[in-house]
């Protein structure tokens, strides 16, 4: 009887270690709180002059645990990206982050806004007329974290809903958004996590190299700054990780940051 004791305990010890590791990796890297202050979504109440906004848009395929792709790299991407706007800049900037999809009518209280994995975005027509009304009336959008011929066609095909009269070009070397705060002359490809741990800077056989394009209003404003082939949502995300290397971070918060300062400052 004891000995039957003795091993229901033992399975239930091992039951609850793997139910806390399991709620450590959903909660957050190497097990960070979701309480931590400024981890997940900003609350309702806090007024801010900025705030790191996602936009929630349609699209196919899932990241595990029931999360949608528009939400890749939250909330760590989050956390680590606001307190370098924090520290660098004179934004009055929220902890955490918020989301919104483009048919609300809080996308226009937004200057900034994120858009990653776009490959497998699917805009409705609805959808993509709100979009180009937000990026008409002013906003800014950045989309990140699609690699490849497969993924930039997907991109391509709800973008042309938004803007089919517009092209998408490569951002000039001279252009201020490269130069608002930071001057960023070098054009490194900035990996995800995993092909950085191989020593890789591309994710797919197609995905070389990194390219900085735009597409750009009447009067020369950038609308849309385009990662491509690039995860800086992943630098942001490991920017505390030894195994992510350090200048990519850091070139990753650069690249952020004038985009967020470009978008309030046009």
């Amino acid at each position: 009887m004891q000995s039957k004791h003795r091993r229901l305990l033992l399975l239930l010890a091992i039951g609850m270690c793997a139910a806390l590791m399991v709620y450590a990796q959903r909660g957050g890297r190497r097990g960070r709180s979701m309480q931590q202050p400024g981890m997940g979504f900003a609350d309702e109440t806090v007024r801010a002059e900025f705030f790191f906004t996602r936009l929630a848009y349609s699209g196919y395929g899932g990241r595990g645990w029931g999360r949608e792709r528009w939400l890749t790299d939250w909330p760590e991407a989050e956390y680590h990206f606001m307190q370098g706007v924090q520290r660098l800049t004179m934004l009055d900037a929220a902890d955490g982050g918020r989301y919104v999809s483009p048919l609300s009518e809080e996308l226009f209280e937004y200057p900034w806004i994120y858009a990653v994995e776009v490959g497998g975005w699917e805009l409705s027509d609805e959808e993509a007329a709100r979009l180009r009304e937000y990026l008409d009336r002013g906003g800014f959008l950045m989309v990140d974290d699609f690699h490849g011929g497969e993924e930039w066609e997907g991109f391509v095909m709800s973008m042309r809903r938004v803007f089919p009269d517009r092209p998408i070009v490569e951002i000039p070397e001279a252009d201020e958004v490269m130069h608002v705060l930071y001057d960023l002359d070098e054009r490194t490809q900035i990996p995800g996590i995993r092909a950085a741990m191989q020593g890789l800077t591309y994710e797919r056989y197609d995905g070389y190299p990194g390219y900085w394009r735009g597409i750009y209003d009447d009067e020369n404003r950038l609308m849309v700054a385009i990662n491509f082939n690039m995860d800086l949502g992943d630098a942001w995300e490991h920017a505390d990780w030894p195994e992510y290397p350090e200048k990519m971070t850091a070139l990753a918060y650069r690249f952020g940051i004038n985009y967020v300062m470009y978008a309030m400052t046009h």
